[in-house]
């Protein structure tokens, strides 16, 4: 990421942010817009995802994200970010979206954060999701994928993420007895939807204000 841009996105970072009117732009249609400051504490739990900027042996820039295995549960086979809940041994959530980084494709150091985005309330699982901005320094990472959780890695490319074609509509897979109608974004065949694509959502409003 040149100079240049990274100051942009920083001061991005640390103005108001589009929130709500970005996620609404990829949330599934039956899907109501929850603002984190009307939740009571009792009714949710915290956790972090991290949105970390890579850069390939081309310099081109790219996200890592996860397909996490089949298992039964809510979020069985989706693509996401790195992250998981809060745990109480981490200091705060910046730690639990580091730590979540490590385990689960094995980046730990040479990441610098440079931000934040706007919590996410996921009634589904009961996740309010707290979104950080990183950038990986070193080129080509050597991602390890954790072996029990993660099914592949994806790179999600900002040359191909900027571009509108990517973002479709269409019916997306629940489980296995139920698909919804939503909009998501398409890399490789897949369907990235739901809080992910709301998140991604949030950010691609920010990159086009500075690309």
């Amino acid at each position: 990421m040149s100079p240049e841009l990274l100051n942009k996105l920083k001061k991005q970072l640390v103005g108001p942010l589009p929130g709500a009117s970005a996620h609404t732009l990829l949330a599934p249609y039956h899907r109501q817009i929850i603002q984190p400051e009307t939740l009571n504490p009792n009714d949710y739990k915290l956790s972090a995802v991290m949105i970390l900027f890579c850069k390939d042996e081309q310099g081109e820039l790219f996200l890592p994200l996860i397909q996490r295995i089949a298992y039964d549960g809510v979020h069985s086979g989706q693509i996401s970010f790195p992250g998981g809940k809060f745990d109480e041994q981490d200091q705060n959530l910046e730690i639990t979206a580091l730590r979540e980084c490590y385990e689960e494709i094995g980046i730990q150091n040479n990441i610098e954060i440079l931000g934040k985005l706007t919590q996410l309330y996921i009634p589904v699982s009961g996740f309010l999701v707290e979104p950080y901005i990183g950038l990986y320094d070193l080129p080509d990472p050597n991602f390890i994928p954790h072996t029990r959780e993660v099914q592949q890695i994806h790179k999600l490319y900002l040359k191909h993420f900027l571009k509108d074609e990517i973002i479709k509509t269409g019916s997306v897979k629940v489980n296995e007895s139920l698909s919804v109608k939503a909009p998501f974004f398409e890399l490789e065949n897949n369907q990235i939807w739901g809080a992910t694509a709301m998140i991604l959502s949030e950010l691609r409003v920010i990159l086009k204000a500075i690309y």
